[in-house]
């Protein structure tokens, strides 16, 4: 090989081993013109879009179809549990329950009432209980978590309290009342009582120690303290206790009023279980799920309003 064969190759390897010859030129593509009246967007294969708008449901139809779908598994399981012969299957309970709505509200003696009375009984003692439990219970949240010294001196009488079952206090209110209707609304009041304390007390807790200290600043007295910056930020954490303390007095009415006995829809219950009617007891396991899922759906609503109201 020549020198001068040599030196035209070495040129060539410098050429190529220059930076500007590793180089990537990218090439970016021109945005596509926005969709107009004049000039509209492309469309893609011949009626992809209308298959598109006819096979997406609305939200509410799903939940809908969902809810529904599941009711139905529920009767067919309910069903084919009944062909065993343990449980009256579910038309027979729905003809017996067109037998008892049909009249509701009769009266054939102190103890022989219709399913619709029992009901208003029950809430009576819940709305007595639960209303006492709510007098005494919130005002003692906001103290407990105002003050760390109450708060320190509550902790224990709540944490060896609250884990107590419901039906250990109706004992101690027969004792202390020596009747079955104030021992059941008792029994309401001791049980609704710890959800409104804790909940009203951890939102007090929550409050920002700023706002306090500005409070402190501008001196104002407890009660504006209260007004102003403790009860609007608490309240949807009450209003969470208020909804936990109402399941928890709607469910402890029902055994109650199994021991205690007299008018009431657990007694109710008792009373057709005696009568060995289970058709009647499953109507009353119904009845007793709507009238708690009201009562928990309407105070969800309560707290909604309250809170976007508390948060304008």
């Amino acid at each position: 090989m020549t020198m001068s064969a040599v030196r035209v190759i070495d040129m060539e390897r410098r050429v190529v081993a220059h930076p500007s010859a590793l180089r990537v030129r990218v090439t970016v593509p021109a945005p596509s013109p926005r969709p107009s009246a004049s000039n509209p967007a492309p469309e893609g294969p011949r009626g992809e879009g209308e298959l598109r708008s006819r096979t997406t449901a609305p939200d509410w139809l799903v939940r809908c179809f969902a809810m529904a779908l599941g009711i139905a598994v529920f009767v067919a399981l309910w069903a084919f549990i009944a062909k065993f012969g343990r449980i009256p299957d579910p038309l027979a309970v729905f003809r017996e329950a067109v037998k008892i709505f049909a009249d509701p509200f009769y009266r054939n003696g102190p103890n022989d009432q219709g399913i619709g009375w029992n009901v208003l009984t029950s809430l009576g003692r819940v709305s007595i209980g639960f209303g006492l439990a709510a007098a005494l219970g919130i005002p003692l949240g906001f103290m407990i978590g105002r003050f760390r010294f109450l708060s320190d001196m509550a902790a224990p009488i709540v944490a060896l309290l609250k884990p107590v079952s419901p039906l250990a206090w109706l004992p101690i209110g027969l004792l202390l009342f020596k009747a079955a209707n104030p021992a059941a609304i008792y029994v309401i009041f001791v049980c609704s009582l710890w959800p409104m304390i804790v909940n009203t007390a951890v939102g007090v807790r929550q409050i920002p120690q700023d706002y306090l200290n500005v409070a402190r600043v501008l001196n104002l007295s407890e009660w504006k303290v209260f007004t102003r910056i403790l009860f609007p930020a608490v309240l949807p954490y009450m209003l969470t206790g208020v909804r936990l303390s109402i399941g928890v007095a709607w469910l402890v009415i029902v055994a109650a009023e199994m021991l205690t006995g007299g008018v009431g829809i657990g007694f109710w219950v008792w009373d057709e279980w005696n009568n060995l009617k289970v058709d009647h007891i499953l109507i009353a396991i119904f009845v007793i799920g709507i009238v708690g899922l009201v009562l928990e759906q309407a105070l969800i609503f309560v707290a909604r309003r309250f809170s976007h109201g508390a948060g304008t």
